[in-house]
C-alpha cells in the first residue's frame, strides 16, 4: 500500500494548501515532460487525488487502505477478512473471553485446507476426463464427443486456477493478520466482571 502522506512528504493533518504545495514540488521532479518516471508520476497523481478527495482521505485515514492505491492482493485479503470481522462483532461472548484473532486464523487455515482438497478432487476428475479422451475412438467428420470432453477438461483446469487464486488470497489475508495479538482476560478479571453483574 502506498502511503500518500509519505509520498508527498507531508504530515497527516496537512490542509489542502499544504497538499497542493507538496504535490507541485514533488511533481516537478517526476513529471514525464521533465524527464521523470511516468509510473512514479502516476503514483504521485493518485496520492494527490486521494488527499484532495475528503471522503477517500477519511476512509484512508480510518482504514489505511484505498482501493486505487492498494495492492490488488491486499484488497482480496481484505474482502476475505471483512466477513470474519463481522463474525467477531456479532459474537455474543464477552470481549476478552475468547481470542477473535485465533478464530480468524483457524477459519482461514480451514479454508486453505478445503481449497487444496478441492484442487485434488478437480485434478482427479481432469485426469479421468483425459483418459476418456485418450480412449475415445474418433468418429469421421464432427467429433462432438471429443470436443465436449476437451471443453470439460478446460473448464476443470480453469476451476483449478481459480481455486489456486483463492488459496493465494486466503494466504494474503492470513499474512495481513501477522503482528496482531489479542489479550485475553485473566481469570481474576473474569471473576470481577461476573461479580459486578
Amino acid at each position: 500500500m502506498i502511503d500518500p502522506y509519505a509520498m508527498l512528504g507531508i504530515e497527516r493533518d496537512a490542509d489542502d494548501n499544504a497538499v497542493k504545495t507538496a504535490y507541485r514540488r514533488a511533481a516537478k521532479g517526476v513529471h514525464p515532460d521533465s524527464g521523470g518516471d511516468a509510473d512514479q508520476f502516476s503514483r504521485l497523481q493518485a496520492c494527490y487525488d486521494l488527499l484532495r478527495d475528503p471522503v477517500r482521505r477519511k476512509v484512508f485515514d480510518d482504514t489505511g487502505f484505498d482501493p486505487q492505491l492498494a495492492d490488488p492482493r491486499d484488497l482480496k485479503g481484505l474482502m476475505l477478512l471483512e466477513p470474519l470481522v463481522n463474525d467477531v462483532i456479532l459474537d455474543e461472548r464477552e470481549p476478552g473471553s475468547f481470542d477473535p484473532l485465533a478464530a480468524m486464523r483457524r477459519k482461514l487455515s480451514d479454508d486453505i485446507v478445503k481449497s487444496r482438497f478441492h484442487i485434488l478432487e478437480l485434478e482427479r476428475h481432469r485426469n479421468r476426463v483425459r483418459q476418456h479422451i485418450d480412449r475415445l475412438g474418433r468418429k469421421a467428420g464432427t467429433d462432438f464427443l471429443g470436443s465436449m470432453l476437451r471443453a470439460r477438461s478446460q473448464s476443470i483446469a480453469e476451476a483449478i486456477r481459480n481455486a489456486e487464486g483463492q488459496i493465494a488470497a486466503i494466504e494474503q489475508a492470513y499474512a495481513m493478520l501477522e503482528g496482531y495479538s489479542y489479550e485475553l482476560a485473566t481469570a481474576v478479571e473474569a471473576l470481577k466482571e461476573e461479580a459486578a453483574e
